[in-house]
């Protein structure tokens, strides 16, 4: 079976498939009406503790818990497609940072929220934590 986008390193003779971040898809997100847009703000928290990708140096695992926060303008997200698209990044070379602002950069395009942060909190590799955040927030304009 022939997947795109997928390479291979080797280390040590071992051969663990890497996908590229070119394969997750935000089209996958689906979005819901806030019908309180207007009446008032809401904060919404959502975490995935479980959330997985993989080194893309050496294509081991890397485990972590993806927490967002939204507020939104008009739109929310529908939890499970959400799981879907964080499910997509299972096998994907990614560093922290960088699967940070892609979620982050992803579900602002499709929320379109007021404000919006995204923190991995990652499992420990080699005696080091790490935990990334990365924030959106509307500017408002000053005529």
């Amino acid at each position: 079976m022939e997947q795109k986008n997928m390479s291979t390193i080797s280390e040590r003779g071992v051969r663990y498939p890497i996908e590229s971040p070119d394969n997750v898809k935000k089209n996958v997100l689906d979005v819901i009406d806030y019908q309180y847009k207007g009446q008032r703000d809401i904060v919404i928290m959502i975490q995935q503790p479980e959330f997985t990708s993989v080194c893309p140096m050496t294509g081991l695992p890397d485990f972590g818990c993806m927490t967002i926060r939204y507020t939104p303008a008009l739109k929310i997200v529908e939890l499970k497609s959400l799981k879907f698209y964080l499910l997509q990044y299972r096998n994907v070379g990614i560093f922290y940072e960088n699967v940070v602002n892609r979620i982050l950069n992803d579900l602002v395009a499709v929320l379109e929220p007021k404000r919006m942060e995204i923190i991995g909190d990652f499992s420990a590799r080699g005696g080091i934590t790490t935990k990334v955040t990365a924030v959106y927030e509307v500017k408002n304009e000053i005529s």
